[in-house]
């Protein structure tokens, strides 16, 4: 069976640069037309081209994706330049490190607004367009965190905790309308954002904490995009409500 998504519409939110770059790439060679969501516009515009240059379709569209009006804009372009929305993959997110103690109100609330608020307002936007055809996939890009725990990342890790029983909800209230949904908590990527992280800026830190992992290697775009073309395929059309580990054996959960 072929992984074709023949020319099915995907959003991916946040996807200028890191994992969701990775899988707007892969998901185009799957044959999906991209919509590219994120915040940073130059950014989005970046891989679209990435996307062209390797004969995919994909748009880009500046979007903040914690903000309903936003939101809205930006599947409205996305329905007028490509088509409806069948594929979904949240994506976009903030994780900073801070002491429990410390979190103030203001950065508590920004992050459950951009990692949890978000993605549901994303979802309620695109999910019709999924139940008129009868066919949709949603992946949520949560955290190894939410298994094992971070403790410098109680903010973090409890909004990505949110959207784990957000996609079991998701699974349950949508699987009779031929949608499914699915989540990837990934462990450590390489990526801007993890080497931006102030834990991280020590010479080889990132090298030294793949080097410690059963794989003896940090993660990669690539390694996210494989799952989630697997989880937006025909193929993956019996798995909903499921956690897809992708993680080097940071976390192995129980049998």
């Amino acid at each position: 069976m072929t992984r074709s998504l023949n020319g099915k519409v995907a959003v991916i939110t946040g996807a200028g640069s890191g994992m969701g770059r990775a899988m707007a790439l892969r998901l185009a060679e799957d044959n999906a037309r991209i919509a590219i969501w994120d915040i940073n516009g130059a950014g989005a515009e970046e891989t679209a081209q990435l996307v062209r240059d390797a004969g995919g379709t994909a748009i880009a569209i500046a979007a903040d994706c914690s903000d309903r009006a936003a939101i809205k804009a930006a599947a409205d372009r996305t329905r007028q330049e490509l088509g409806p929305i069948a594929i979904l993959v949240n994506n976009a997110g903030i994780a900073p490190f801070d002491d429990f103690l410390s979190i103030s109100p203001e950065l508590l609330e920004r992050v459950f607004r951009i990692n949890m608020f978000g993605p549901f307002w994303v979802t309620q936007e695109c999910v019709p367009d999924m139940i008129a055809a009868n066919w949709g996939r949603i992946i949520n890009i949560t955290s190894s965190s939410v298994q094992s725990g971070s403790e410098l990342q109680t903010h973090y890790t409890s909004s990505k905790g949110g959207l784990l029983g957000f996609t079991k909800c998701l699974a349950q209230a949508l699987g009779k309308h031929g949608i499914t949904a699915n989540m990837i908590p990934p462990g450590s990527i390489d990526t801007p954002m993890l080497r931006s992280a102030e834990i991280m800026q020590r010479p080889g830190a990132v090298e030294a904490y793949g080097a410690a992992l059963p794989v003896r290697r940090i993660g990669t775009g690539e390694d996210i995009a494989a799952a989630a073309a697997f989880l937006a395929s025909e193929e993956g059309g019996y798995m909903t409500g499921q956690t897809i580990s992708v993680n080097g054996g940071r976390y192995m959960g129980s049998a």
